[in-house]
């Protein structure tokens, strides 16, 4: 784990457990710096990760405060990750999540495959194809591609289950970040029948590359989300 990794894992786990509390002050950037034996640039760059989660505000000429966050909010920060997978999305919503596997096989990656995972036309990946419900009602449809040299050994009790859980505790690779790109078509005849919903009924389409932690693409995903069940979630800061 790299420093500003560590700080920013180290002052997030004090909030979320409340030791330190709602609108209480962070020690100053230069005793963080003595703290962890560190630079300032890597002080920043950890506490800016804290602002982007929305866990902390820079005040200017003040210092940096925790935000006042309701418990029910720091319980969903808690259970979600950087790049969380929607097993522990709706998991942490009280959700009963059931995935039904429509395709499991390895095959030889397209051009458009390739271009997203930046490895070469007819590189070897999983293609994984899901259905995810929750309490027995269809939410989504789940076209996931994998590098079988970044994430070997994937089985069908990993597919039907957590992939995230496989790669982050049993390969123990690190998810850094992810790009998402949203956009909303209408339902084809396939696509609503698996979502029970009407043909030309409007899908909202979230594409998905995600990253390690050396900044290897690991996964290339596209999901298609019931129009009544889609939500995504920002914060926006300044």
């Amino acid at each position: 784990m790299k420093k500003y990794e560590e700080i920013y894992q180290t002052i997030k786990e004090k909030i979320l457990t409340q030791d330190y509390k709602a609108k209480q002050q962070l020690p100053f950037e230069k005793d963080l710096c003595e703290t962890f034996n560190t630079s300032k640039m890597t002080v920043k760059r950890a506490l800016d990760m804290l602002v982007e989660d929305g866990l902390i505000i820079k005040r200017r000429g003040s210092g940096t405060f925790v935000k006042d966050l309701s418990k029910s909010e720091i319980q969903r920060i808690a259970q979600t990750s950087p790049t969380p997978g929607f097993t522990s999305l709706y998991q942490s919503w009280g959700d009963n999540v059931s995935t039904e596997l429509l395709n499991f096989s390895v095959v030889q990656a397209d051009a458009n495959v390739a271009d997203k995972l930046n490895i070469n036309v007819g590189s070897f990946v999983y293609d994984i194809q899901r259905l995810r419900s929750t309490d027995n009602e269809p939410i989504v449809i789940e076209k996931t591609y994998y590098p079988i040299d970044i994430v070997p050994g994937l089985e069908e009790s990993h597919v039907k289950g957590s992939i995230y859980d496989y790669i982050t505790n049993e390969l123990s690779l690190n998810l850094q970040s992810a790009h998402r790109y949203f956009s909303v078509k209408t339902a084809e005849e396939e696509e609503a029948d698996k979502l029970n919903i009407s043909v030309g009924a409007p899908v909202a389409v979230s594409e998905q590359i995600v990253f390690l932690d050396d900044g290897e693409a690991m996964e290339y995903s596209l999901s298609l989300f019931r129009h009544d069940k889609f939500r995504a979630e920002m914060i926006v800061t300044r």
